[in-house]
């Protein structure tokens, strides 16, 4: 009995209902503490849509842009100020909105393009969320005018920050024109993180040329400070598209790409393997018409290229991959940068046995709808040099072509200097002069003993034989010489005798610009000479005649990179490692044993680098004691 006692009492203690009445008699015990989660505000979440969507003003433009090609325009312009920080203006003639459509199409989620939850699984159109206007007129002070061909008169909207502050009817012409003024206005958090103008511009350029190519029979115009930047009329085929976009010379080193699959198909153009650079400008991928990257496709084409791929060179190529809407998945990234391929492997393969077989072919033979009349040599240009470059072939006997064992033999005979007739017999036409030839200085221990394939040449160095890469070795040469002229601040520019000509993609141009005083700086002298367009008037003493149109697009792909570098010295390697290699002997010219000589005790000088300043290797050595082995006398 007491034992029950004892434990009715620890019950009536420890009773966890009895405690809370006690407490709940006692007000002083209270507490009330607020919940932590919460409902956003609406300008919250509208910000917060708008950072996914909007990140620059190419952003907006891009996103306008879109909504006018899915309207059906057939003509498009872009206005921007200040590179699109003060003024964005996208007009086009498309079908426009009447009266009751444009108050719906500033609200989030309203689209005419999305019906049901199966539509989002066969996309077939640039914009489909319904979050770019609202989006954009959250960040900004926003002016919508449009107008249907059978209304009499337009609709004219004013928004500030999303709120709605003025709704007219308006006198406009059908179709329809956005404004988007102070972007960013009432975020400077964001407005602070956007780049120089002329960076805000290119990119900007770079959305305009992309819709360009996706849609060669509409004509985009680009406006900046009220000048014309870009003009594209609408062009006939691809190929006129292609040459109003990158020139002539680009489409002569291209070949055509086509490849099928299930569901897929791919065509474009990519450039020869001979053409390759150490940019990666233009490399546009469009799927279904959509510019996007996708790290599928990119690996596949490097894939494809295989071998015809030198270290530190890149391909540059505009493809296009249509797809199945259903088997494409369009929405995965915010800014729909990106895709996802139901069928990765099979888009990779399709990619890759299409880049391959491309290549098998030469780039004098896509034409694009007109054939050229060049020659091989001339239409495809030999790597790193003018085109035109035409040398003198050797006569070949058979059997004894560059390349064969007789051939080196052949080489190796009293008759090797004319039989790899040295590049004094090469001209490069309209010049009125020689190439210059390899200057021979001072005798060394070395013992040229031909030259392979027009690449490699062979020679005892020593107690060594070697099969040196005659562009990689004459690049190091060249390299160390010009950073050692730059370390001792003694770099000798030489003026050209005729200024060289030559054009930069507008998107690019305001990056070349911007760096000429360090260009300048290391001998290369380059002055603006319009819009996209400038003039080459001197080179460093050091380097030769070079094509100056990819070197200097090589240039710019090494200022892309400059703000990026830690220090000085990282920011002037890569400049100097181009000039190097445009200037350098390139590979398929014939050298004479005078010269190969010259070649490798310059290289024997600089103590025998082993790679050139991009990392390719230079030289196969084999010791006589590997010889010994190799041969069974060890």
């Amino acid at each position: 009995m007491r034992g029950a006692v004892l434990v009715a009492r620890r019950l009536r203690v420890n009773s966890p209902p009895r405690r809370r009445q006690t407490e709940a008699r006692s007000p002083v015990n209270v507490v009330s503490r607020p919940g932590k989660i919460h409902i956003l505000p609406g300008d919250v979440v509208s910000k917060i849509a708008a950072g996914e969507v909007v990140e620059r003003p190419a952003s907006v433009v891009r996103e306008l842009v879109d909504n006018s090609l899915d309207a059906g325009a057939t003509k498009i312009t872009v206005e921007v100020r200040d590179g699109g920080r003060t003024l964005i203006k996208v007009t086009d003639d498309g079908e426009g909105m009447n009266r009751e459509d444009a108050p719906l199409a500033l609200q989030r989620h309203a689209t005419s393009k999305v019906r049901s939850e199966q539509d989002l699984w066969s996309i077939r159109t640039l914009g489909f969320r319904g979050e770019a206007l609202p989006s954009i007129a959250s960040v900004s002070r926003l002016t919508l005018a449009t107008a249907t061909r059978d209304e009499p008169v337009g609709t004219k909207m004013v928004l500030t920050g999303g709120v709605l502050e003025q709704r007219d009817e308006a006198a406009v012409a059908p179709g329809t024109q956005i404004e988007v003024a102070d972007l960013f206005f009432n975020t400077p958090a964001r407005k602070k993180f956007l780049k120089a103008t002329p960076t805000e511009l290119s990119h900007v350029c770079q959305v305009v040329q992309q819709a360009a190519l996706a849609w060669p029979k509409v004509r985009f115009r680009l406006l900046h400070n009220g000048q014309e930047v870009l003009d594209y009329p609408v062009a006939a085929s691809l190929r006129d598209r292609l040459l109003q976009l990158y020139g002539q010379r680009w489409l002569e080193q291209v070949v055509e790409v086509r490849g099928e699959g299930p569901g897929l198909s791919l065509t474009g153009m990519t450039v020869h393997g001979a053409q390759t650079r150490a940019g990666r400008t233009p490399q546009e991928l469009f799927v279904n018409r959509r510019a996007v990257k996708s790290p599928t496709v990119a690996h596949a084409i490097a894939d494809g290229y295989g071998s015809f791929l030198a270290k530190g060179r890149y391909p540059q190529y505009v493809l296009f991959l249509d797809v199945d809407p259903g088997r494409v998945d369009v929405n995965v990234h915010p800014a729909k940068r990106e895709v996802r391929f139901a069928d990765q492997d099979l888009v990779h393969q399709t990619v890759r046995r299409a880049v391959r077989t491309a290549l098998g072919g030469s780039p004098q033979s896509i034409r694009l709808d007109e054939p050229s009349q060049r020659p091989r040599e001339q239409a495809a240009g030999w790597p790193g040099t003018a085109v035109g470059w035409q040398p003198q072939r050797p006569p070949t006997v058979r059997g004894e072509g560059p390349g064969t064992v007789a051939g080196l033999a052949h080489a190796m005979g009293s008759d090797a200097a004319s039989a790899l007739s040295g590049p004094e017999q090469l001209a490069v036409p309209g010049m009125g002069e020689a190439s210059p030839a390899y200057l021979v200085e001072t005798e060394r221990d070395v013992v040229p003993l031909g030259q392979v394939s027009r690449t490699f040449l062979v020679a005892q160095v020593g107690t060594e034989l070697q099969v040196i890469d005659q562009h990689t070795a004459h690049e190091r040469v060249l390299f160390e010489r010009l950073w050692r002229a730059w370390l001792e601040q003694r770099v000798v520019s030489q003026p050209l005798l005729i200024p060289e000509p030559i054009e930069v993609p507008l998107q690019r141009a305001p990056l070349l610009t911007r760096h000429l005083p360090e260009l300048d700086k290391l001998g290369l002298s380059i002055e603006p000479f319009g819009a996209g367009s400038f003039m080459v008037r001197a080179v460093p003493a050091q380097l030769a005649q070079v094509d100056y149109v990819a070197l200097v697009q090589d240039l710019v792909d090494d200022l892309s990179e400059w703000n990026a570098a830690s220090s000085l010295e990282s920011k002037v390697r890569p400049i100097l490692a181009t000039l190097a290699c445009h200037s350098a002997v390139q590979a398929g010219r014939a050298m004479a044993l005078s010269e190969s000589k010259q070649l490798i005790e310059d290289w024997v000088r600089e103590g025998l680098p082993m790679t050139c300043p991009h990392g390719r290797r230079v030289a196969l050595r084999l010791t006589d004691e590997e010889l010994n082995k190799i041969f069974g006398r060890a």
